[in-house]
């Protein structure tokens, strides 16, 4: 993510189609617009990007959830999250107004009817505890409705974004709102990760998932296992599949970057440079973790708005 930008602190300004409305009750009419805002540098450890989106008009399509090394949060506008799959298959299918999802090394299969708008967060797992009350873990492969976490906070809170008359003011409730978890949790008696789980997360994000576990726990003090033991604990992935997720996401978006600017990476070049032993080993890995191999999902996430949108944070 980058660390400087002309649109700190305020959204990108909405695209919209020329010509066309964009008032989501205008049926037949194509709207095709989004937001960004870069939240305050108080809560940048715990949100790593924000992003509004309202579409209609547009092809109903299935989605792919991937893992990344976020949690997932959104607060739907006009219409829930549906989800036909979920990275735990025994989960079933499900809808929500506000969602929280964790961290999973599965996709999930997300729906829409030619329609979809809200604003989706990625939040920190380590960041976890102080913005939802409880480590990441809790929420591993899962994706639940914000109220069985926030309590009635989270219907006030989504209340407060539906009345607000843009996406500035959006954003504004929503930064607010985080705000005020941060606070709290600095309250003198709440916990926070154990600095060696933080330190483990921070040094797979810093190397694009290319530590040995066996290193990560030798610069930690801990054993392996008990390393894997407390990482688990906290964010719900081993530290070998922290990893994994670590450098899927980081090939992927190089894709996605490469592609938007009208570049080319082959598949060769981008295992080398993303830390994969060859090209076999990366496509064995988008499989697994994507449910598909690069080229499909390349086609894919480029029509994702919010796929898109994560990139240029990057």
């Amino acid at each position: 993510m980058s660390s400087a930008s002309p649109h700190a602190g305020k959204p990108r300004r909405p695209r919209t189609k020329p010509g066309n409305p964009q008032r989501p009750g205008d049926t037949g009419k194509v709207i095709d617009e989004y937001a960004m805002r870069r939240l305050g540098e108080g809560l940048r450890p715990y949100v790593a990007w924000c992003v509004g989106y309202r579409q209609a008009g547009i092809e109903p399509t299935v989605h792919r959830g991937l893992p990344s090394p976020w949690l997932t949060m959104i607060v739907t506008l006009d219409e829930p999250v549906v989800i036909s799959q979920h990275p735990d298959p025994r989960q079933p299918a499900s809808s929500h107004d506000f969602l929280l999802g964790g961290l999973h090394t599965a996709p999930a299969l997300v729906t829409h009817d030619g329609r979809q708008s809200g604003i989706q967060l990625a939040l920190t797992p380590l960041g976890a505890r102080a913005l939802l009350g409880m480590p990441a873990a809790e929420l591993a492969s899962i994706d639940v409705e914000a109220a069985d976490v926030l309590g009635r906070l989270a219907g006030e809170v989504r209340e407060r974004v539906l009345a607000a008359p843009d996406w500035a003011g959006r954003f504004d409730v929503l930064e607010a709102f985080l705000a005020g978890r941060v606070r709290a949790a600095h309250a003198p008696g709440r916990q926070g990760p154990r600095p060696e789980v933080s330190y483990a997360w921070d040094r797979l994000r810093q190397t694009g998932g290319a530590v040995s576990v066996a290193d990560l726990a030798a610069e930690t003090g801990w054993s392996p296992r008990h390393l894997g033991e407390q990482f688990r604990a906290e964010t719900g992935l081993s530290p070998k599949a922290g990893a994994r997720v670590v450098r899927f996401d980081r090939a992927r978006r190089r894709l996605l970057r490469a592609q938007a600017g009208g570049g080319r990476v082959t598949f060769a070049e981008l295992a080398a440079e993303c830390g994969y032993y060859d090209q076999a080993h990366l496509a064995r890995e988008f499989r697994d973790l994507a449910g598909c191999p690069p080229s499909v999902l390349l086609a894919e996430e480029f029509r994702n708005v919010q796929a898109a949108l994560e990139g240029e944070w990057e």
